[in-house]
């Protein structure tokens, strides 16, 4: 017979939105994890125009499409569609893997997806990203995303223009649970997958909460939530997962609790 499960009696926190949470929530109890829910940020589209749909148009040229999350591909697809369709010719690329697998379900095959790594830095030191000179690049993300990518590519030479398909914002109903959890001792590893969660996680502990939580192991899934976390006072073990999916935020709460 084998040994226990290797999250037995841990209790985890899944911060993602509700309608992204189910995948991680469903991993991380095979593994016998107890999963409390509390999601930290709401994704809402933006508000639809002619503008923006002319981005998407069929017949408009662009070269490469680059989409940075999987709520960019949710949103971008669906807005494609309403334009009329996917363009013929386009290259497809993908900040990471989970990003790339969101495009796959929906029968888009990402041609660029870093092996490692689920940002833009990742996705920049790709070999067919050195050479842009000239290419007409659509980069599809949040309201307000990171310039890192949009500005390198266009010190590259590329032509580069954003499609800004999404905002972040707090969760329109939030209630005392987090506060409630963290001051009886009822959790064990925090989990967030986007540097705009972990932030509105720390306002949302509350000032009962607040230290608590900052003294928890905590996975993130990059290098830059890391520094940010330590920005933020977190001062428990935290742990960089080797990307955003399901599979890799599960194993870097099992090394945690190792």
């Amino acid at each position: 017979m084998g040994g226990p499960a290797p999250l037995a009696g841990c209790a985890v926190l899944v911060t993602r939105p509700q309608h992204q949470a189910q995948g991680l929530q469903s991993a991380l109890q095979a593994l016998g994890a107890r999963v409390l829910l509390y999601p930290t940020i709401e994704i809402v589209p933006v508000a639809q125009s002619e503008s923006l749909l002319a981005k998407f148009q069929p017949g408009r040229s662009v070269d490469c499409l680059i989409f940075v999350s999987a709520n960019a591909v949710e949103q971008g697809v669906r807005l494609i569609e309403q334009a009329g369709g996917w363009p013929q010719g386009v290259k497809v690329a993908a900040v990471g893997k989970a990003t790339g697998r969101c495009l796959g379900e929906r029968g888009i095959a990402a041609g660029l997806v870093p092996a490692q790594g689920e940002d833009s830095e990742a996705l920049l030191a790709l070999p067919a990203l050195q050479k842009v000179a000239g290419q007409r690049i659509l980069i599809v993300r949040g309201v307000g995303g990171r310039e890192l990518l949009g500005q390198t590519l266009a010190k590259r030479g590329a032509k580069v223009e954003y499609a800004e398909v999404y905002r972040r914002a707090l969760p329109a109903a939030t209630d005392d649970r987090l506060t409630d959890w963290l001051v009886a001792d009822q959790l064990d590893v925090v989990t967030t997958t986007s540097p705009a969660g972990l932030e509105n996680l720390v306002a949302l502990a509350g000032r009962e909460g607040k230290d608590l939580l900052l003294r928890l192991p905590l996975v993130v899934v990059s290098e830059r939530m890391l520094q940010l976390a330590r920005g933020l006072g977190f001062e428990g073990p935290v742990r960089v997962a080797r990307g955003a999916g399901e599979d890799a935020v599960s194993d870097a709460v099992v090394a945690l609790r190792r």
